[in-house]
């Protein structure tokens, strides 16, 4: 693997990290996205499979194999709908092989380093050896769109944006444009999945292998080379690399980002469906732990200060007040959302304000408001320099030993030895806390998160 020499920063002048070492990130702990494997087995439960059929498969399909729920969507402005894939066997040794003398990692947007920001991994399918660069340039594309949509254009500089290239055999993918087309690619990513035409799977044991060759993974999401209008979301996938689920979408459709767009909502925001099926089905169970579906009435919410109460009769960006509408994660009745009509009900629209609340607390659970040049680990004489970069509109509050040393509220560099530490010989501690200012996230279990607090030890 290796990782090329372009980068691009979001919104201020190149420079170097120097706070990251060379290599890749720990991978995180074994993770699952279990509220929406839940989640997806209630719509299972409502909802018939949808029909075989006898479209190219990402991988060989034995039997015995278990069912993957994937979530997918009809057309742009449309519902997603969900159904079952058979899971992804694991892979084989020349698979292995394969992948690793492949995936050169390109840095397309690095804002610091990635135990400090949200790592997102584009890989591209379908692209042969000289499409590469096509690869980089729909990658670019789809980011800029993505981050057009609010909370992503407010919080661009949390982001680190990695493109790794898995070289296919053939261009384009399987089922573009007929059920009969059949492409050797890297991912072995399809239309016609289990008879679906707009559902694009793909192997995910092989996005996994691809995923961890960058530096981090936090989100994942695929690109296969083709215009067709179609995606997939794979919401209850288990990583060791660390991400909660992967996204497909097509790379050179204009409102395919709207499905990466949806499937962030789940995988960062933590958020349910609001859709139902227009089916008939009454939700009976317990308050959902999703915050944005809930069994209670507006006026219940905010006599028990309960969901999204704080946000109760505020004007939604998506349209609209906040109030309990009825219909959501895929019951027809029982269950009430924030709004008519968010993202998270239909592609194309915004999110509603307690999903946006949601999503940029997922934002900063991958992500820190301040970052620094120096270690926190590595002693620092007091005639040394700090320097920070806070997150837009967080503002820095220096401390020397737990007392504030006002004079150099808002500093992004300081030197200790100005900030106050005594030339006595003794170590003290130098501590800067910056918070995310944004008035969008009321909730104080949520507030804590945005919230960035770094110390070092300082010597005379």
């Amino acid at each position: 693997m290796r990782i090329r020499a372009s980068v691009r920063t979001s919104g201020h002048a190149p420079g170097r990290d120097r706070g990251t070492p060379p290599g890749r990130r720990r991978p995180a702990p074994l993770r699952a996205a279990a509220a929406v494997g839940a989640a997806f087995a209630a719509a299972l439960a409502l909802t018939a499979a949808a029909p075989a059929g006898a479209a190219p498969a990402p991988a060989a399909a034995p039997a015995a194999r278990s069912a993957q729920p994937v979530e997918y969507f009809t057309g742009p402005g449309g519902h997603p709908r969900h159904t079952t894939v058979p899971a992804s066997a694991p892979l084989a040794p020349a698979a292995r092989t394969a992948i690793a003398a492949d995936g050169d990692v390109t840095p397309l947007v690095r804002n610091g380093p990635v135990a400090d920001k949200l790592d997102v991994v584009f890989i591209g399918d379908g692209y042969t050896a000289d499409q590469q660069e096509d690869f980089h340039k729909a990658a670019r594309a789809k980011w800029e769109k993505m981050t057009a949509v609010e909370p992503y254009a407010s919080y661009t500089k949390l982001f680190n944006v990695w493109a790794v290239d898995a070289v296919s055999h053939d261009s384009g993918v399987s089922g573009d444009p007929t059920q009969d087309v059949v492409r050797n690619t890297a991912l072995s990513s399809a239309f016609f999945c289990n008879g679906t035409e707009r559902l694009l799977c793909v192997d995910t044991a092989k996005v996994e292998a691809y995923a961890a060759k960058a530096p981090a993974a936090d989100l994942v999401v695929v690109l296969g080379h083709s215009s067709k209008y179609g995606g997939a979301g794979y919401n209850a996938v288990s990583s060791q690399v660390g991400y909660d689920g992967i996204a497909t979408a097509s790379s050179d459709n204009d409102q395919s980002d709207q499905i990466a767009v949806h499937e962030t909502g789940h995988s960062l925001g933590k958020l349910a469906d609001e859709y139902d099926y227009g089916q008939e089905g009454t939700y009976t169970g317990p308050e959902p732990t999703d915050s944005n579906i809930s069994t209670l009435g507006a006026d219940a919410m905010k006599s028990q200060q309960k969901k999204w109460f704080r946000w109760l009769g505020q004007e939604s960006p998506d349209g609209g007040t906040v109030g309990a509408y009825e219909g959501g994660g895929y019951y027809e009745k029982g269950i009430n959302r924030p709004t008519d009509n968010s993202i998270m009900r239909t592609l194309g629209q915004e999110f509603n304000l307690p999903g946006r609340e949601a999503m940029i607390a997922g934002f900063h659970r991958h992500s820190k408001t301040l970052t620094a040049e120096v270690p926190t680990g590595r002693p620092l004489p007091r005639s040394g320099s700090l320097r920070v970069t806070p997150l837009p509109g967080a503002v820095p509050h220096w401390y020397v030993d737990g007392r504030e040393a006002r004079s150099a509220r808002g500093a992004t560099t300081v030197r200790p030895a100005a900030l106050g530490v005594p030339a006595d010989g003794r170590p003290h501690t130098v501590t800067v806390r910056a918070t995310d200012a944004t008035d969008a996230v009321r909730d104080p279990s949520l507030r804590s998160l945005l919230t960035t607090e770094l110390s070092w030890r300082v010597t005379g």
